[in-house]
């Protein structure tokens, strides 16, 4: 059932090549219990740790993992409700997020649209809470099913159970490793709104010579965005933004706005300031710097690259040195938002 020194190279985005102790696939629930029930019966697994891998866009694996690395390969899309203002799609877990978001343009399902082209799989998509140009996955989240690994069952999730943050939620927090997410269920609008208002998206619209503003339109304004500024994984290997945007005290925006006049800030609803931390990294000297085969990406200094080769932990290194750069020039502590293995 179980593979041996299984090599993970094309399951990370990172391409870094690490390998599993032991690997297997499931498709369905009966197929988890099945990898769950062996470990537990078998001396020989029962105390190995375990990994559940989705898509692999936003893990960085610092060398081999000792354990059992099960890979969520759950899919489908159906829709399972539908009322005056809203559809709703319960999609598999190991279904891909871009090509789910296409899907919803193609039958004209508004909500999606500003998330288009973020890399990995549906699975990921509640547990980071993903985000991009004014739209979070909690605002068209409906519900999931999450499997229990030690009791056995499949639990469901409503909005509130989440507890949705800024790419977080209650996976990654106080019930990190505890279950495995099976599918998500989304709200979609039959009627758009459209946001545009954030980052480029209206100046890019304009490029296009949109004049009519549509979800389809908006998705490409996304997709072309994107591409821009963003290393293709299967071209360079990197996990997307690797840091969070950090958020800071009004107070303390204002203090470095004297100090740095043309630090990147958005005001949030709450007093709170978030800090653009590709700007901030940037002034730090280290957009486009590669030390052997790990570097910071030339167009976007949120992205840490692998240029063919590099370890795992030489991505770490230099993340590390980036944070500590950034706290010593502006005092402001980055979080990674790339899970470390």
């Amino acid at each position: 059932m179980y593979k041996e020194n299984f090599s993970l190279k094309k399951y990370n985005t990172f391409g870094i090549d690490a390998a599993a102790q032991y690997f297997s696939i499931f498709e369905t629930v009966e197929r988890l219990e099945e990898c769950i029930e062996l470990k537990n019966r078998e001396t020989k697994y029962e105390k190995l740790k375990t990994f559940i891998l989705g898509g692999g866009s936003n893990i960085l694996l610092t060398g081999n993992f000792e354990g059992l690395v099960l890979k969520n390969e759950v899919k489908g899309i159906e829709i399972v409700n539908e009322d005056d203002d809203f559809v709703y799609i319960k999609t598999g877990a190991g279904e891909n997020w871009h090509q789910l978001v296409l899907y919803c343009i193609k039958n004209n399902l508004a909500g999606m649209e500003n998330l288009s082209l973020i890399p990995g799989n549906v699975g990921a998509s509640p547990m980071q809470n993903i985000g991009a140009y004014g739209v979070e996955l909690k605002d068209m989240f409906y519900e999931l099913e999450a499997f229990h690994l030690s009791e056995k069952k499949l639990v469901k999730f409503g909005l509130e159970d989440c507890q949705f943050g800024y790419r977080e939620s209650v996976f990654k927090k106080k019930l990190k490793d505890q279950f495995v997410i099976i599918n998500v269920t989304y709200r979609l609008n039959k009627i758009p709104y459209f946001n545009t208002s954030y980052g480029a998206i209206e100046q890019e619209l304009e490029a296009m010579g949109i004049k009519a503003f549509s979800i389809q339109a908006i998705s490409q304004a996304v997709i072309n965005i994107r591409s821009s500024k963003l290393p293709d994984p299967t071209v360079i290997g990197n996990a997307g933004s690797f840091f969070k945007n950090p958020e800071i005290s009004s107070q303390q925006f204002k203090t470095l706005k004297i100090a740095f006049p043309n630090i990147v800030g958005y005001a949030l609803d709450y007093g709170n300031v978030k800090l653009a931390a590709g700007w901030l990294i940037e002034q730090c000297g280290w957009k486009g710097y590669r030390k052997g085969d790990a570097g910071c990406h030339t167009k976007q200094a949120l992205v840490l690259v692998n240029y063919g080769h590099a370890k795992g932990h030489e991505i770490l290194i230099l993340s590390e040195e980036i944070i500590a750069s950034v706290k010593d020039k502006f005092g402001v502590v980055l979080e990674r938002e790339v899970n470390i293995i």
